[in-house]
């Protein structure tokens, strides 16, 4: 159903866009029509709507009439905690940045073979910011079930493209070292407003909560409790650059909301695409890894289909970054399941905090609900529980959830 467009919303913007995209002045839109491009609690930054264009093009001395898709993607503008966090913490600058130049670059060096992300078609700094970014739904994208988490034939997909991103990141940083300068904040940065702090202790307050009811694992919600208000710095500790070690541009908020899928006529997945880029950041590819092992996957491929995940990424890690010709060696399987040991309160933090969130999202909570209303619910959720009664005496005998 078609939706009210804002004022500046109109067929003169959207003429000026096709323009440009398309390389082609003779184009004059006729009618546009929007439609949210989202479902309620899929995206916490940004609005994001459809807009779908009617228009016509000279073509050989003849004028044709045509019909295209356009996302825009728009920095929320009303006042509020939602606005605050956006805008200060800089997400859409990085958005921008990462699409009309690092990751042009990164597609540039793994085609035709292989394509990461969307065109971005134009980008407006001010009242309101806003990108204008390609449609991928007429190429056939779309996001995959989520309700039980990703299975094993999605995952594996989804890590073959992340190391073809992480490959394209190496070669391009040891292009252009400035790269590496470019992303250094991602979700944990002590220059964050308080509210995205707040995000992450509440939530795990509501964690200690509710595992308190769990008479399997109650005797670790005084741990958590006391953890909570220090959940936030241990994912910045954890985040933190290592020169020394093998690093790449990270995503950093790669998870299923931020995948979308082809599928071919027996509905297996063939091909995929990565969306949202607001969150990217120069670090251990062990944050990207960690985040979507425990946040997007079926309890049954994380239980199980860790070692073939990881078995999966690091083929493709290695074999692009051959192909790219980079200097920088990629990490063998040893000394990867050593950086993500290292890396276990990320683990932690992203299952505490990340994976609930998820888990809500099939419910349609929005973000901006938790934020404004101070209240972090914990999803019921019998497959999380059971989950949660199996890694807590992990995470102690660990040591994580000692401070």
């Amino acid at each position: 159903m078609a939706q009210e467009t804002s004022t500046w919303l109109n067929i003169c913007f959207v003429e000026k866009i096709l323009r440009n995209s398309e390389s082609d002045n003779s184009i004059q839109v006729t009618n546009i029509c929007s439609e949210p491009a989202t479902s309620k609690g899929d995206n916490y930054t940004s609005d994001i709507i459809r807009i779908i264009a009617d228009f016509s093009c000279n073509q050989g001395g003849f004028k044709n009439t045509k019909k295209k898709s356009i996302i825009i993607k728009i920095s929320p503008v009303l006042e509020g905690n939602r606005k605050k966090l956006v805008t200060q913490s800089g997400y859409f600058h990085n958005e921008a940045l990462m699409m009309t130049d690092t990751l042009d670059k990164m597609n540039k060096l793994l085609e035709p073979n292989h394509r990461l992300s969307g065109k971005i078609l134009y980008v407006q700094n001010e009242n309101p910011m806003l990108l204008v970014i390609e449609d991928l739904a007429p190429l056939g994208f779309r996001m995959a079930d989520r309700s039980s988490g990703l299975d094993l034939a999605h995952s594996v997909l989804a890590f073959r493209g992340l190391a073809r991103f992480h490959a394209a990141s190496v070669s391009l940083c040891e292009k252009e070292p400035k790269q590496k300068e470019m992303y250094l904040k991602g979700i944990f940065n002590k220059q964050h407003p308080p509210e995205m702090k707040n995000i992450f202790i509440k939530s795990t307050k509501a964690l200690a909560d509710e595992i308190a009811n769990w008479p399997e694992v109650k005797k670790y919600s005084e741990k958590i409790a006391k953890l909570s208000d220090h959940i936030y710095q241990i994912g910045i500790n954890a985040s933190k650059l290592f020169e020394n070690e093998f690093n790449v541009i990270n995503h950093g908020d790669f998870q299923m909301n931020n995948i979308l899928f082809k599928y071919n006529n027996d509905g297996i997945p063939i091909d995929y695409i990565l969306i949202d880029f607001q969150m990217c950041v120069y670090t251990s590819p062990a944050f990207d890894l960690l985040y979507f092992l425990n946040s997007s996957t079926s309890f049954d491929v994380i239980e199980y289909k860790r070692d073939v995940l990881l078995s999966e990424y690091l083929d493709t890690l290695t074999t692009t970054m051959k192909q790219l010709n980079c200097k920088t060696e990629a990490p063998t399987m040893k000394e990867l399941k050593a950086i993500l040991k290292r890396k276990a309160s990320f683990e932690m933090i992203t299952s505490f905090t990340v994976l609930p969130y998820m888990l809500r999202c099939q419910t349609k909570t929005d973000l901006n609900e938790i934020i404004s209303t101070g209240t972090f619910i914990y999803p019921k959720n019998e497959s999380f529980k059971q989950l949660m009664i199996k890694r807590l005496p992990l995470y102690n005998e660990w040591g994580l959830l000692d401070l």
